[in-house]
């Protein structure tokens, strides 16, 4: 029997090589290659900081683990492997969404009740993780929407009618990465890289990849959140240009 791969042997496998195919074919018609890479550099920086404590927390609680030897060194209990995850999915969803375009020539001038609008779905977000956080089964999830709120809020109350109109851009930008992330995730978990626990899951999963929900909604928001990061900067900078 062939022992499990390591968490880093994983990232060599299948993210590094992805992250470096579109560092070598990049193209910024999104928006300059200056203002593209400073968003996603921001976005990595703050997906570090924000990440960190509720991954941890989750990995305390038993939310998921690892397999034998396939984490090498930790901190703060979580696996090296996580913070470069943290790193490379927002370097790869940045430099994708790159390939998009957006017009910018739209007015940054917003009303404050279509800006509130933005804020209440967000709020919805938040209050819908909320109601699961009331059983086990739930925790996963309904930690993971809660996590998620505060980032949606800032976004879509500063522009989500913005990203509305480029919905395009945006549904490409997420669903691509998002959809080989959940891929390459369910491959990580049949080699036993790492396991989700079946106790703070809700049981739903993603048909053909047997891969629990909780997972494909992480990725999808994860990936949201830097695809309307990048987009709604490129849009501030241009407007104040």
């Amino acid at each position: 029997m062939l022992p499990t791969p390591t968490y880093l042997q994983f990232h060599a496998l299948f993210v590094v090589p992805v992250v470096a195919a579109l560092v070598l074919t990049a193209t910024y018609r999104l928006g300059s290659r200056r203002n593209v890479l400073t968003a996603t550099a921001i976005l990595t920086g703050l997906a570090l900081v924000y990440t960190t404590p509720w991954d941890g927390e989750l990995i305390r609680r038993g939310v998921w683990w690892y397999g034998d030897g396939a984490v090498l060194v930790r901190f703060w209990s979580i696996p090296l492997g996580e913070y470069l995850f943290f790193v490379l999915q927002t370097a790869m969803v940045g430099l994708w969404v790159a390939r998009f375009r957006v017009d910018t020539a739209r007015s940054l001038a917003t009303p404050v009740r279509t800006r509130l609008v933005g804020f209440a779905a967000a709020l919805v977000v938040v209050l819908s993780g909320l109601a699961l956080l009331r059983s086990d089964s739930g925790l996963y999830l309904g930690s993971l929407l809660v996590w998620s709120g505060p980032i949606l809020a800032i976004q879509w109350l500063f522009g989500w009618h913005f990203l509305a109109g480029e919905w395009r851009t945006v549904a490409g930008g997420t669903l691509v990465p998002a959809a080989y992330l959940c891929g390459i995730d369910s491959i990580a978990i049949r080699l036993g890289i790492w396991t989700i626990s079946k106790q703070y899951t809700t049981g739903y999963a993603i048909p053909l990849l047997d891969l629990p929900i909780e997972e494909a909604v992480f990725f999808f928001l994860t990936s949201l959140f830097v695809v309307q990061g990048v987009v709604l900067y490129v849009w501030l900078i241009d407007r104040w240009k």
